[in-house]
């Protein structure tokens, strides 16, 4: 890519976040996108997308430059120029098949597409390190507030900032495990974080910060996320009546928020101002009776993304020595819920009768 062509995206999962940063992209006029969607695929090349944005105003019938259904075909098709950036913005699920590098593989040129994930939750980028060893990985903590509320309908309404970095990559070294300084991505990773936040700032409208430290934002993040998210779920109950109820609070939502604190205080990331991080966080919800993306998606009978929110984070604590009492139990009962939503997509049945030598787990 020249310095003055636009970069070549490729955005995977076109919900609300995802719409809301593929005409971003494209407005700050630096980046073509083309979008692989799903569900809304039917209505979106139809009318194109339905956008009412706190930042863009009201747009109609706007479409990224290329709809796709899949990505498989794309090394087969005419204009097979390679991606810039790949851009992850689907559930993490990565219990559920197929995994997301085996997902978007066929696009990946190796020694040049970066890919962002646009995604919640920590550790996201090992399995992409793995099957990419060649390529940037990098990390987007988005703090928007965007929902799909109709296919290719999307409901903007809370300002889109995203602080942007590079992971650093994997070492090999013998001695990396006894080494005092963590791993640092390299500057070549840097340089392609810089640039998306380059693409990603040009429309004006937004907020995009560029981080050295990807690992503090994660965890910054994790505090609400791996609290309110998973307890609204199991519960059932929203943010606004888990305040108003009170014992909640006490018993589930701060504890939850401490143990992710000292854990990453222990990985060697600490919080600032931990005590008022933890209060900010407690109230952080408009009193509105928001419902978390984890409550949503377990009233639509939906996959959870809990494995890098909930159990990540517990087996880093595991890893560390940190004890976790209430999100290993949170954990638990969100891996049965998922146990239960995957009975009823059909991914497996469980027999009438007993098996025969059915040993209980332990």
């Amino acid at each position: 890519m020249t310095s003055d062509s636009k970069a070549r995206c490729l955005l995977v999962g076109c919900g609300g976040v995802g719409t809301m940063a593929a005409y971003n992209l494209e407005a700050g006029s630096k980046a073509t996108v083309t979008a692989v969607l799903r569900s809304n695929f039917t209505a979106v090349e139809r009318d194109g997308f339905s956008i009412d944005s706190i930042d863009h105003g009201k747009v109609e019938g706007w479409r990224p430059t290329e709809i796709r259904t899949t990505i498989s075909d794309i090394k087969t098709a005419k204009d097979s120029q390679p991606y810039d950036f790949i851009i992850v913005t689907t559930k993490n699920t990565p219990d559920i098949p197929p995994s997301l590098p085996s997902l978007i593989a066929p696009a990946v040129t190796p020694g040049h597409t970066s890919i962002m994930l646009l995604q919640n939750g920590l550790n996201i980028e090992k399995p992409f390190f793995a099957a990419f060893p060649e390529n940037p990985i990098l990390s987007g903590v988005s703090l928007i507030g965007a929902t799909e509320t109709a296919p290719g309908k999307v409901l903007h309404d809370d300002r889109d900032r995203m602080i942007v970095g590079a992971f650093a990559r994997p070492t090999s070294s013998p001695t990396s495990s006894t080494s005092s300084s963590p791993p640092e991505p390299t500057p070549r990773d840097h340089a392609s974080a810089s640039h998306f936040v380059d693409i990603y700032s040009a429309s004006g409208n937004v907020v995009c910060d560029l981080t050295q430290n990807v690992g503090l934002v994660r965890w910054r993040k994790l505090v609400y996320n791996a609290s309110y998210n998973p307890i609204c779920a199991i519960t059932g109950v929203d943010t606004t009546r888990m305040r108003f109820a009170g014992e909640p609070l006490r018993q589930l939502i701060r504890p939850a928020m401490w143990e992710i604190i000292a854990t990453a205080r222990a990985a060697g990331d600490a919080l600032l101002q931990e005590e008022e991080l933890v209060e900010t966080m407690v109230d952080v919800d408009p009193w509105s009776f928001f419902k978390p993306s984890m409550q949503q998606d377990v009233e639509k009978n939906n996959f959870t993304e809990f494995e890098n929110i909930v159990g990540e984070p517990v087996r880093e604590a595991q890893r560390l020595g940190v004890p976790t009492p209430t999100l290993q139990v949170i954990y638990a009962l969100l891996q049965t819920m998922q146990w239960k939503t995957k009975e009823s997509r059909g991914l497996f049945t469980v027999p009438l009768e007993r098996p025969e030598g059915f040993v209980l787990s332990k």
